[in-house]
């Protein structure tokens, strides 16, 4: 084990952690709507406060000197409820639709990662073990869950799918990508973030089908009740299932990437 590894403060890249990532991005849906929607703040302020939250968390997983899991996940928590926010005031607020929010989002996300790479040469989960490089981290992650739930809105409100077709379509995208996983030399690094990117719409799917109502698709769960029950069992999964810090797992990568 590199010095990297043994010094990363996010977790092993596992099939525990995917389990983990679709229950924390779902629990945003549903969070981030309960806030915004249930109590009426609306988009704006409900982003300000979610924001807040993940910068505190963010600030005191930077300056943590190990990796804690609870934290961690707190802290991506945070991400998703913040992008649940963020992507409906960009889709809805300032007028630019679901195409706008996501194409604006998406150039978010990449310039991100090119001001990341550019700066160490890598996008590698491996190489998030010095401050800097987890400050890159987690503003690459806020930008992918954000943009993750204006895919996963359009997907389902616009092209007539619904939230059960298009949690199907991302599942389907996300079994393609564990297909080039396993069976391709595809960079171990470009499929992680194409499945970090893709397990927040279908997140995002499943949260609304959650709390939207009956005659929308949904299956009319309270928004805080839904997710009130995310959490128990994400916490139950954080505590109860093994996870280590670590790095992406597969073949080493020839490439910077």
């Amino acid at each position: 084990m590199t010095d990297d590894v043994e010094r990363s403060k996010v977790p092993e890249v596992t099939f525990v952690f995917w389990i983990i990532k679709v229950l924390a991005t779902t629990l945003g849906e549903t969070g981030g709507d309960a806030v915004s929607m249930s109590l009426n703040l609306g988009y704006a302020v409900s982003s300000f406060i979610f924001v807040g939250i993940f910068a505190v968390a963010v600030v005191a997983q930077i300056a943590a000197k190990k990796f804690y899991p609870f934290l961690y996940w707190l802290v991506v928590i945070a991400t998703t409820t913040a992008g649940t926010t963020m992507a409906d005031f960009a889709d809805r607020s300032l007028g630019i639709g679901y195409p706008g929010g996501a194409s604006l989002l998406f150039v978010l996300l990449m310039a991100s990662l090119a001001v990341w790479y550019r700066s160490a040469g890598s996008i590698s989960v491996n190489t998030v073990s010095t401050p800097k490089i987890e400050t890159f981290y987690w503003v690459a992650i806020l930008f992918s869950q954000t943009l993750g739930t204006a895919l996963g809105d359009w997907m389902a409100d616009t092209n007539g799918l619904g939230y059960e077709g298009g949690a199907l379509v991302f599942t389907a995208g996300l079994a393609l990508v564990a297909v080039a996983y396993f069976y391709t030399s595809m960079s171990r690094t470009l499929l992680f973030w194409a499945a970090f990117i893709l397990t927040r719409p279908l997140g995002a799917t499943l949260g609304d089908l959650l709390d939207k109502p009956l005659n929308s698709g949904g299956l009319a769960f309270s928004r805080f009740y839904a997710s009130a029950i995310l959490a128990v069992v994400i916490i139950g999964c954080v505590a109860l299932l093994p996870q280590r810090a670590g790095a992406h797992p597969g073949k080493p990568q020839p490439t910077g990437i």
